[in-house]
């Protein structure tokens, strides 16, 4: 099975109010993305207008931004600007005054044709698997994303699930940097409750075969993937994927 289960958000969020304010107690980190859909008669200086900003005002620290191009699914084409990882107190002190906003506005607004969606997503480090990971986007430049819907009055199975799933990841052979994050606001319609992110280094990662099933079936029995199956389906009205590579060039680190 090639590795379409190592991918970036809970159940939790839909069905309780109360699994937030846990999420926040316990420092969990939190991004901010915003979805752009930039004007394709102005790339050049978006891109270049883009990477003036997020270097000179989101390098380093809480507030440091990486951008990605999205290359697969419904919204190819478009770009991610992901601000973290922070904690809520940080957006407090996001650049805003000394020029900042009125950048945003002059330099990079004039050649977006719009800005589609503004999240926020809280990583649940104990179910994750990016320990090897640094922090540098560079050494993971491919991102495949997998967004998860849950269906209604099922959030219950969400838990279950990704906990077999993280067991799994952790106990393939080699590196397999995986995260799993939970967007923090409710969606209505929109089904983007959560995310799980696999981290690659290239894309021939993307033709090798892994042992998921047979690493599953070694955890948790012989008998133990269709009812696996069966409780994601029953969990899920709907899962899309999309692969975002990092734009070195745009981003501020």
């Amino acid at each position: 099975m090639k590795k379409v289960f190592l991918f970036l958000f809970t159940a939790a969020l839909v069905t309780s109010f109360s699994n937030i304010l846990s999420a926040q107690e316990t420092e969990e980190p939190i991004w901010e993305t915003i979805l752009l859909i930039p004007d394709n008669t102005k790339l050049k200086t978006l891109g270049e207008n883009m990477r003036k900003h997020n270097q000179k005002y989101h390098k380093e620290g809480p507030h440091q931004a990486s951008v990605y191009n999205i290359t697969t699914g419904p919204d190819t084409g478009k770009m991610v600007w992901i601000m973290g990882p922070l904690q809520y107190r940080h957006l407090d002190t996001r650049p805003a005054a000394g020029g900042h906003d009125d950048d945003w506005r002059d330099n990079i607004m004039p050649y977006v044709r719009r800005v589609q969606q503004g999240e926020y997503w809280a990583g649940d480090m104990e179910l994750s698997n990016t320990a090897m990971m640094d922090g540098d986007p560079g050494d993971y430049p491919i991102l495949f994303t997998r967004y998860w819907e849950i269906r209604e009055g099922h959030g219950f199975g969400a838990e279950g699930h990704f906990k077999k799933v993280s067991a799994t990841i952790k106990a393939l052979p080699g590196e397999n940097p995986w995260g799993i994050y939970y967007n923090e606001f409710q969606q209505g319609n929109i089904g983007r409750h959560i995310a799980t992110v696999s981290f690659h280094k290239n894309w021939t990662d993307f033709g090798k075969s892994w042992p998921f099933r047979a690493t599953f079936e070694k955890l948790n029995g012989a008998n133990s993937w269709m009812p696996f199956v069966r409780n994601s389906d029953a969990t899920f009205e709907n899962r899309w994927d999309e692969i975002w590579v990092y734009n070195k060039e745009l981003s501020g680190m």
